[in-house]
């Protein structure tokens, strides 16, 4: 993690580091323009402050209890479905949501592994079919899929990582969504949220291992 600028202590949010780079280009913009064309200069400002309030990262508080999983992010439930002998669970992620990606369960990250694809809304069926990163945890799965504005995915762990519950393993720019396909011995009678629920990224309980 890099050192937060000055700008930091004045935002009543904390921000993930790549949100800084990209206000940078408006901000810069906006330093420059404001005094020769205000209303431009104005927008470039507010455009700064909105991709930092984009990239909001606040702070969450994982449940206690041993055994169950949190979502990997917020949004609303947008896939419940199985697969083979696994269920996959899939939060979409609208624009204003935070987009800082959690560990649903602990675990040790196997790989991580980068698929190009298309760019499809993340809400769409088709959108399995967009370029996403993988984490492999072993005993679960966690997927970020990019939507049709959504075009860089930033993990933050690496194979060899060990995670707990509701740890930041990464983050998103600009809208998509987070699956997580669960370990095998947890069943549909196990999970604790239904399509079209909201979810909060490492707080909200999605299933209950057996």
């Amino acid at each position: 993690m890099t050192r937060d600028p000055p700008l930091a202590r004045v935002l009543p949010f904390p921000v993930v580091d790549n949100g800084w780079r990209l206000a940078l280009v408006p901000a810069l913009a906006a330093a420059v323009t404001l005094p020769l064309a205000p209303p431009v200069g104005v927008a470039l400002t507010a455009l700064a402050l909105g991709v930092l309030w984009f990239h909001r990262d606040p702070d969450r508080a994982p449940p206690d209890a041993e055994g169950v999983v949190v979502a990997p992010a917020d949004g609303t439930v947008s896939v419940i479905r199985e697969e083979g002998n696994r269920i996959r669970v899939g939060v979409f992620m609208n624009v204003t949501d935070v987009h800082v990606n959690r560990a649903p369960l602990p675990g040790t990250v196997r790989e991580v592994r980068h698929r190009p694809g298309a760019n499809r809304p993340a809400f769409d069926k088709e959108s399995d079919r967009n370029e996403q990163v993988a984490i492999d945890c072993g005993e679960y799965e966690l997927l970020v899929i990019a939507g049709w504005f959504a075009r860089r995915i930033h993990p933050s762990v690496e194979p060899g990582d060990a995670v707990d519950r509701g740890e930041r393993i990464g983050h998103v720019s600009f809208g998509s969504r987070a699956d997580v396909v669960l370990p095998a011995d947890v069943r549909e009678g196990d999970l604790r949220v239904a399509e079209g629920e909201s979810v909060r990224a490492g707080e909200t309980i999605i299933a209950e291992r057996p």
